[in-house]
């Protein structure tokens, strides 16, 4: 019998509409033999709907538009039976065997809604409440990186009533140029590369936007490369993928540069010796263990000129479409997008 998957997207983050995106490359390359979708979307004000539309019409965010297809919805909390609650004039039961988040950034890649599933004894393809939560926080997430004996940037932590004067002083210390970013955000949202203290001041601003806590990190020398990882580090041995390089002619990868790469480019394998690229596969695994993650979560690193492999954040829920990094570095080891996405709800689902 096929296992009914509950597949979630959209949800109440600036990067809902990367969530549809991935989500629709899921929903198109996952396997009917064995799996029946249920589609849930998240709108951006948070309403729940259960939809059964075409999946071609997810990517573009026109899912929404078709009321006939759409029924509000939400999670029952019976921890015996995994089920959709029907809302509306449609009301009822849809019951299910796992659900598989694609959601990316707060509220959907942080914990949150995998509290909710755990809540109600849902099966998750993906990490769990506390590593979705430790991984989204880029200090803490630091801090148990360096317990693993990964090194990590030097960086000082300010909540929203830190004075100036303080945050000059960090400054200073770290020396420039230097990062101020959230403490806890997605995709680059609120980051700022400044090199002269006149700038702090607004860039700080610009970071407490997205979260009561912002973060100065010192600005790495080098590049950034990546590892996809899956596995459970209690049910046996983890999986790397190839590692990735990206390339910039300029700036950092930011939200533009990860969805557009108008002026930067990626590699995969990365460009370095296979002796470095194994270093980074295995400080890839350690993090992943020491965040407590599991299924899948892509570890993202800085490559030094002097071959020092500096941990930067860990995505629990990396993109998603067939041509996002996860499943080319995966690729790159055999294992195809369909494939793939078989071995994840085998790993979340128990299938």
């Amino acid at each position: 019998m096929r296992k009914t998957i509950l597949v979630l997207f959209g949800g109440c983050s600036s990067e809902h509409g990367v969530s549809l995106q991935s989500a629709q490359a899921v929903l198109e390359h996952l396997d009917r033999d064995r799996y029946q979708p249920l589609m849930a979307g998240i709108t951006k004000t948070g309403q729940w709907l259960c939809y059964r539309g075409p999946v071609s019409a997810i990517g573009d965010g026109s899912w929404e538009r078709d009321r006939a297809v759409l029924t509000p919805c939400a999670l029952a909390p019976d921890r015996d039976r995994h089920q959709l609650l029907l809302l509306g004039e449609r009301i009822g039961r849809i019951s299910f065997d796992a659900a598989f988040p694609i959601l990316h950034g707060k509220n959907g890649e942080d914990g949150t809604v995998q509290g909710l599933l755990e809540l109600a004894g849902v099966p998750v393809v993906g990490c769990g409440t506390l590593s979705s939560a430790l991984c989204m926080d880029k200090h803490r997430a630091h801090l148990l990186a360096r317990l693993a004996g990964v090194d990590v940037p030097r960086g000082a932590v300010f909540d929203q009533g830190a004075s100036p004067q303080a945050l000059e002083a960090a400054g200073l210390g770290l020396g420039y140029p230097l990062f101020v970013k959230p403490v806890r955000a997605g995709s680059s949202f609120g980051i700022t590369r400044i090199a002269r203290p006149e700038q702090l001041a607004a860039a700080a601003q610009a970071a407490f936007f997205h979260d009561r806590e912002i973060l100065l990190e010192e600005a790495v020398p080098g590049f950034e490369v990546g590892c996809a990882v899956m596995g459970s580090p209690d049910e046996g041995e983890l999986t790397a993928g190839l590692v990735d390089e990206i390339q910039l002619s300029g700036g950092f990868f930011d939200f533009e540069e990860k969805y557009t790469l108008k002026t930067s480019a990626i590699h995969c394998p990365a460009r370095i010796a296979p002796e470095k690229a194994a270093e980074v596969q295995e400080a890839a695994k350690r993090v992943y263990r020491a965040l407590d993650c599991r299924v899948f979560a892509r570890v993202d690193f800085f490559l030094t000129p002097e071959g020092r492999v500096v941990f930067n954040e860990a995505n629990t829920i990396p993109g998603f479409t067939a041509h996002s990094r996860y499943p080319a570095m995966m690729k790159g080891i055999g294992l195809d997008f369909p494939a793939l996405l078989d071995r994840l709800v085998e790993l979340g689902a128990g299938a």
